[in-house]
């Protein structure tokens, strides 16, 4: 239970602790017991995001199916990609979601609103990781809509992710 949040997930993820929850689903950070520590390039610590009653209103569902869509489409170093989908345990009774990504450590507005220092530099390094971001986004036909500190992800080494893309939009028919 995390957050009085049943989560039913593979064996293989092994909860750690509670990153924070929304609207729509409660996300977690876990490890990966199936990827060594020492495997080079690929961490074990993933993120995974419950969205909860998935398929209660068809609005609820139409929004989760664009999301990952989007999501699974986009493969850029400053976007938040999804590395799985969890297959549901039951399908008679499939009615959440679980989606696995990186992990990362905060958001840009949790460090805004931190005693932190912001230098120029460190001003300087995010705003062009997000417009990097948004160039590759925006190339792609999509329009995110929902750009804010909240959905800007960081970790300890300044690097930058935009994330959900919950009320985003395609210029692309198919999408």
């Amino acid at each position: 239970m995390v957050l009085d949040t049943k989560f039913e997930i593979e064996k293989k993820y092994e909860i750690i602790d509670n990153i924070g929850f929304g609207a729509y689903g409660v996300v977690v950070a876990a490890k990966d017991t199936s990827i060594s520590e020492s495997t080079e390039g690929e961490s074990n610590l993933v993120a995974i995001k419950k969205i909860v009653k998935a398929f209660e209103h068809r609005i609820f569902s139409l929004r989760t199916y664009r999301e990952l869509k989007i999501q699974r489409l986009l493969d850029h170093e400053n976007v938040l990609g999804i590395k799985r989908i969890l297959k549901p345990a039951n399908r008679a009774t499939f009615n959440e979601i679980y989606v696995v990504t990186e992990l990362m450590e905060t958001d840009l507005a949790q460090i805004i609103k931190s005693n932190q220092k912001l230098t120029d530099d460190h001003i300087q390094f995010f705003l062009y990781q997000i417009l990097r971001g948004l160039k590759y986004i925006h190339s792609a036909g999509i329009y995110h809509r929902d750009l804010k500190p909240r959905n800007l992800l960081v970790n300890s080494n300044c690097d930058l992710k935009i994330c959900d893309f919950g009320l985003a939009r395609a210029d692309i028919p198919s999408l």
